[in-house]
């Protein structure tokens, strides 16, 4: 059955605008005010709607705070994927575009920073779905990573990679240490380029006598 059609849009693009209207209510709230902020009531307040167009799209509270999250987590990784298709450039061309792309996301509209990486500590509808997450962060820095290096070691590096730069990025958005822009991707850069930077072993293929010597 087709949907019926009032001033020109159907129920079906109605429903879909006034969810759009509440998860930008949730980001505005969550991203600025916090978690303590995003209410059923005060999104609904904030998007101009009534608690029965919350519950059209929404069960409850978490449901609309995972939505959020969810949101710009997926924008962060497709800007992320998106500023590096080609793995045939220049590992510092690459790694300086991945990091710009993430900052101009998450520095640009500091929201956006905050949902991400600040509500997944302090509100606990979002912990384990930021847990559930890493590895496709991962994933994509682990991608960025010479193919040379060993395949655990490489693997092991984006984890360590990812938790460093949200550790960073978290930081900088509290405001400490206080440190410009063109300085964080500095740093980021370098972190990453020194990651991938020394040819990796894996330990089983390296002989007895030699780790045995190296431990002396």
């Amino acid at each position: 059955m087709a949907d019926k059609t009032w001033a020109g849009t159907t129920l079906s693009d109605r429903r879909a605008a006034r969810r759009a209207q509440l998860v930008g209510a949730g980001l505005d709230l969550l991203g600025t005010s916090g978690s303590a902020a995003v209410t059923v009531r005060a999104v609904c307040r904030h998007a101009k709607l009534t608690e029965r167009y919350f519950y059209e799209s929404f069960a409850d509270r978490e449901e609309l705070v995972v939505s959020v999250y969810e949101q710009v987590a997926a924008e962060a990784h497709r800007a992320l994927a998106d500023a590096v298709p080609d793995s045939g450039k220049d590992p510092a061309e690459r790694a300086e575009a991945a990091v710009t792309a993430f900052v101009e996301l998450m520095l640009d509209d500091p929201r956006k920073g905050r949902v991400l990486l600040l509500a997944p500590i302090t509100d606990p509808a979002l912990s384990a779905r930021g847990v559930a997450l890493l590895p496709a962060f991962a994933g994509l820095v682990r991608e960025q990573l010479p193919e040379r290096m060993d395949p655990l070691d490489r693997q092991l590096t984006a984890i360590g990679l990812v938790g460093a730069l949200t550790h960073l990025f978290t930081a900088h958005l509290s405001g400490t240490p206080e440190v410009s822009r063109e300085r964080l991707v500095t740093h980021c850069v370098a972190l990453l380029i020194s990651a991938g930077g020394a040819p990796t072993t894996d330990p089983a293929s390296t002989p007895t006598s030699e780790r045995q010597r190296g431990q002396a």
